[in-house]
């Protein structure tokens, strides 16, 4: 069993996540004995992060988590949190896939390859995605932020050529925006030890560990997001290419990838 404690990056709130490997039922939140497992249709909202539940109980920020777990190969596990949101921890899903090594949580066979017979799309306004059936995975995510290394800028994935700078990867904002935020009721949780931030003068409030980070925890976010499909994205076989993305796009592709495997 896994077990972390933290304050979460939107409330500054501090709560506990324990994950327990099961044999059967998939990936499961739970709090006090309301469980609900992770799919798409089961998400709530996607303002800011993405936030799984309904009107008795809510888990929110689950994306760097479910990452994790599609990276350690866990297929089925009870999750339990005992309050509103998944602790942020460093801002990755670095010590998330540490510890469930360590725990021996993780799944060391082949991970379940999931086919594709046709491209899948998704458009709205400037927002793109699509997936091409190939015969491995491949991400392609372009962002465009205001800050001179992320004008549109190309990153690429390709499981087991990178896969530490993408969960290591690290959430990210404009410096300049977090006062706004606070005002709020947002990101209150938010320091230097847990997000990139952008500053004005186009540098960073620390130093990267690995060139485009901010751009790489977007591929980050969109593996956690795919996720709740219900199969592990890092086995499908495809070519999945992002442009100006986010949260939102990534769950409602979810949902036509389901959709799609139905």
């Amino acid at each position: 069993m896994v077990a972390l404690s933290g304050k979460g990056l939107m409330s500054g709130v501090n709560s506990t996540l324990t994950i327990t490997k099961t044999n059967e039922g998939g990936i499961r939140f739970s709090n006090n004995g309301n469980v609900i497992p992770a799919l798409a249709n089961n998400i709530v909202s996607t303002s800011n992060f993405v936030v799984l539940g309904n009107q008795e109980v809510q888990f929110c920020l689950i994306e760097h988590l479910m990452a994790s777990l599609a990276f350690c190969n866990v297929k089925n596990a009870l999750i339990e949190l005992d309050g509103k949101e998944v602790p942020i921890l460093d801002g990755s899903a670095k010590q998330w896939v540490e510890e469930i090594k360590k725990e021996g949580l993780n799944d060391n066979s082949e991970i379940e390859q999931t086919e594709f017979k046709q491209p899948i799309t998704y458009i709205d306004g400037d927002t793109e995605i699509a997936l091409i059936p190939s015969d491995s995975l491949k991400i392609t995510y372009l962002v465009n932020f205001n800050h001179k290394d992320l004008k549109n800028k190309w990153v690429t994935f390709e499981p087991s050529k990178n896969d530490a700078e993408i969960y290591e990867a690290r959430t990210f904002g404009y410096l300049n925006d977090l006062e706004k935020f606070h005002q709020m009721g947002i990101a209150l949780g938010a320091d230097l030890n847990n997000t990139v931030g952008l500053k004005e003068d186009d540098t960073y409030t620390c130093e990267l560990r690995s060139e485009l980070e901010p751009a790489k925890h977007k591929i980050l976010d969109i593996i956690g997001d795919l996720h709740l499909t219900g199969r592990n994205p890092l086995g499908f076989k495809a070519h999945i290419i992002a442009k100006l993305a986010g949260h939102k796009s990534h769950v409602e592709f979810a949902k036509k990838i389901i959709e799609e495997l139905q």
